[in-house]
This record gives C-alpha cells, sequence and structure tokens, in this order.
C-alpha cells in the first residue's frame, strides 16, 4: 500500500519476468509433469492446448520445430541489486500495463510424457484454518499467535466490519508463520483475495530474518522477484513492520530492494506503530523520531491505513479520528484511508461517497484519491480485483478501478528514469493527484 500504493510496478528492477512464482518444488511436481499451476492462484494462466496435455497428448504450439516438445526455459539468474550504482534502475522500463505484466509470467503448461495420476486441487481456505508446523528452538521463538489482533483487547472500536478486518489481520500474520515455517509455499491456500495481506506478513518476516542474518535481503529479494511477485507494494510495507518491530528505521541493512518502492517500508512502519502503539501515536499524536519531513508524510500514510481498523472501518469515526490531527497531517492520513478502504474493505459504497465529501469539505479528496488510486493498481498486478475495490473506486475516484489504477502510471512514466529517492516518490504521489484533476477539469 504509497501504500502498497498502487502503481504497476511489478516488482523490483530485477526479475518481474521471472517464472518462479508459477512453478512449484520438485519434490511436489507430479511424474513427467514440467510444471503445474498452483490450483489455488488466480494469476496462473494455462496455455492453450493444456487440457489435451493433461490426457497425454502434447499440442502443436508446445512442440519445438523438431516435432519435440520445447523443453522449459532455465531458471534466471539471481536479481541485480538496484542499489549497486554499477545496475542502471530504470524505472520506466520496469512499468508496464497489466496485460503485459501477466505475460512476463509464462503461462503454465503441462507436458505429459506418460500417465500421471489426477492434479488433487486445493481448496482455499480462511487464514485460521491453514496448519502449519511451528519449528523449534530458536526460529520458533518468532512465530506468532493469531489472538494478537484481536480488536477488543487492542482497545479498538468494534462494529460490522470487525469479522472482517480481523481476518485480514490474521492473515498477516499467517503469512509471516508460513515464512518462519519454511512453509512459505502454503500462503497460496489462502483465498485469494487475502493473499496480499500474508505476502504483507511475508515481508515482514523476510526482512526479519534478513537483517538478523546480515545477508542483506537475500530472502526478501528472493520474495520478490518469486512467488511474491505479484504483490510487490504489499511485501515492501511488510518490511517496513519488521524494523519496527525491531526497534531500527527502515532500510538499514537491506539494499536489494526496488529503489523506489522501497520508501513504502516506511508506510508499513506507520502501521505498525499505530497498532501496537496505539495510545502514543493515536491518542497522542506522536510519530516516530529521526525522520525527515518525506519520511514522516510516508509513516502518516501507514498511520492512515491503520485509523480504517482502529475504528473498524466506521466512516463517521474515522472522520472524526482525522479531524482531531493538526491540518499538517491531515492530507497524509486521508491518502492511507482511501488506501485502505480501497484495499481492504469493510463499508458500503454509500459510506464511501460519504467519506468523500468528508475529505472534500476538509480540502484533501485528491489525497483521498490517490490512496484509493494505489489500492486500484496493487489489486491489479495481483490480478486479484475483489467485488468491494469494485464498488469502493467509482465511490472515492469517480472513475473505474482500470482508470483510476493507469493514474499510477502516467505518474511514474513522468518521472523518467533513475527515480529513486524520496523526493521522487512524493512526486509520484502529486502525479496521480494531478492526473485525477485533469480528468475532472477535461470531463
Amino acid at each position: 500500500m504509497s501504500n502498497a500504493e498502487g502503481t504497476r510496478v511489478v516488482a523490483q528492477s530485477d526479475g518481474a519476468g521471472r517464472a518462479d512464482a508459477e512453478q512449484i518444488p520438485d519434490a511436489e511436481r507430479p511424474p513427467g509433469a514440467e510444471q503445474i499451476p498452483d490450483a489455488g492462484d488466480s494469476g496462473a494462466r494455462t496455455a492453450p492446448g493444456a487440457e489435451k496435455a493433461e490426457a497425454g497428448q502434447v499440442t502443436e504450439a508446445e512442440k519445438a520445430p523438431g516435432g519435440t516438445p520445447e523443453p522449459a526455459a532455465p531458471a534466471s539468474a539471481d536479481p541485480a541489486d538496484p542499489a549497486d550504482p554499477a545496475v542502471p534502475t530504470d524505472l520506466t522500463a520496469q512499468t508496464a500495463p497489466m496485460d503485459a505484466v501477466v505475460a512476463t509470467a509464462p503461462a503454465a503448461r503441462v507436458v505429459a510424457t506418460a500417465p500421471v495420476d489426477p492434479v488433487v486441487t486445493t481448496t482455499p481456505v480462511d487464514p485460521a484454518e491453514l496448519e502449519l508446523t511451528r519449528p523449534r528452538g530458536l526460529p520458533g521463538l518468532f512465530w506468532k499467535d493469531l489472538a494478537q489482533v484481536d480488536f477488543g483487547p487492542r482497545r479498538f472500536r468494534l462494529g460490522p466490519a470487525r469479522e472482517r478486518l480481523e481476518t485480514v489481520s490474521q492473515s498477516f500474520l499467517t503469512g509471516f508463520n508460513a515464512v518462519i515455517a519454511g512453509e512459505t509455499g502454503r500462503i497460496d491456500d489462502i483465498h485469494e483475495e487475502l493473499r496480499g495481506f500474508a505476502y504483507e506478513g511475508a515481508g515482514m518476516a523476510c526482512t526479519t530474518l534478513d537483517v538478523l542474518t546480515i545477508t542483506g535481503g537475500r530472502r526478501l529479494r528472493d520474495l520478490l522477484s518469486g512467488q511474491g511477485m505479484r504483490y510487490p507494494h504489499m511485501i515492501h510495507m511488510g518490511a517496513g513492520w519488521a524494523y519496527a518491530r525491531l526497534h531500527m528505521r527502515p532500510m538499514w541493512g537491506i539494499r536489494s530492494v526496488h529503489p523506489l518502492l522501497r520508501w513504502l517500508a516506511f508506510d508499513g512502519f506507520g502501521f505498525h506503530q499505530g497498532f501496537f502503539a496505539t495510545d502514543r501515536t493515536v491518542g497522542r499524536q506522536r510519530s516516530a523520531g529521526l525522520m525527515d519531513r518525506t519520511r514522516r508524510a510516508i509513516f502518516d500514510q501507514g498511520l492512515g491505513r491503520m485509523l480504517w481498523f482502529h475504528e473498524c472501518a466506521g466512516v463517521d469515526d474515522v472522520i472524526l479520528r482525522i479531524a482531531e490531527f493538526p491540518p499538517g497531517r491531515r492530507a497524509d492520513l486521508w491518502s492511507g484511508v482511501g488506501l485502505a478502504a480501497t484495499y481492504t474493505g469493510g463499508a458500503s459504497a454509500a459510506e464511501l461517497e460519504r467519506l468523500s465529501v468528508a475529505a472534500a469539505e476538509d480540502g484533501f479528496r485528491a489525497h483521498l484519491v490517490q490512496g484509493s488510486a494505489f489500492a486500484c493498481a496493487s489489486r491489479l498486478i495481483s490480478g486479484i480485483v475483489p467485488e468491494h475495490t469494485v464498488a469502493a473506486t467509482p465511490a472515492l475516484c469517480g472513475v473505474e478501478v482500470d482508470e483510476a489504477g493507469g493514474w499510477t502510471d502516467t505518474a511514474l512514466i513522468a518521472l523518467g528514469h533513475n527515480a529513486h529517492s524520496g523526493d521522487h516518490y512524493q512526486i509520484w504521489r502529486a502525479g496521480i493527484r494531478k492526473a485525477w484533476a485533469r480528468r475532472n477539469r477535461d470531463s
């Protein structure tokens, strides 16, 4: 979320096209099959003729000129480090429309050379139902209890959206535990709509382990370029949770992440502080120290996302809570609220229209729209756009999901090459607001 902040930058600068995210480990691959699409992942596409291949046939499209099945492409090498000055970071080249994004991940194919047993499909489950094996020894100390996201003990407001928001929070912790248990692949067993939150938790776990073992970001990099390639925004926000948990400022010791999306770590940092230090961060309206103006702005965007949870998606309560903050912080809070309302859901379209009116009266409608547009682009990249996102976007942005997500592309391309700094990130956000303003002026 600036936040998963939805642009259509696909992953890091290194590995958006790796096919690793579409493959399963050899140990789980049935005999005679080169590659099997994950039954629980709607992002996996089956190439034409795959149905015939499952019956033991090889289609013409899958044959090499000599009449033999075309071999699978070898896995790509380790991704480059975008922080290395010798590696150019061309953000424009990294950005592509959604159709092109999907095309970068080769469609999963099954080339059967011998009869195989039928593939057993996995029914998606809720995060609390996913059975993971808690590791023994030191790794087991990192294990998270799903009960810690119960809104009651946290003194969050309770409302009709409580069950949904607690399930979202459980998804986050389940993704974290999956990495700790060495069962990251199980994340895709969770319901599609909730996987983004699970990958956010996985980003937190990978960053925690990377910092503690001084790997320079290897686990995070592998997640971004492999299984989590469709959730780059959420994973980067999860990295911010890790830093907050370790009492560190984001990006210390982790160099190999996307040069622009890495700023989302400060968004995750702000969400964490609001969630676990609520009295200080929300009640007394304190923010973390040792941060410049740009970092504080992104921190507040994450805090705005958290307010959507804190007020249990109650629109009137969110409006009153934002009004308690100084005017200089409200713009970024509205941005985070727009992102959470669109990506997470929990309120009706009529309630969101009321939210939009309140943001306009406060003078920050464009910031609410910017956050919502980020959420749209993040959902589009994942290939999963739930009904609540489809309903929220017209209420907040006045357009459909595709158009709102496209504003992020336009703003990113306008940055040109090598955008990487906090100022670039803020210009990107401002560009989305300008795209919305131009659309309203021209309509």
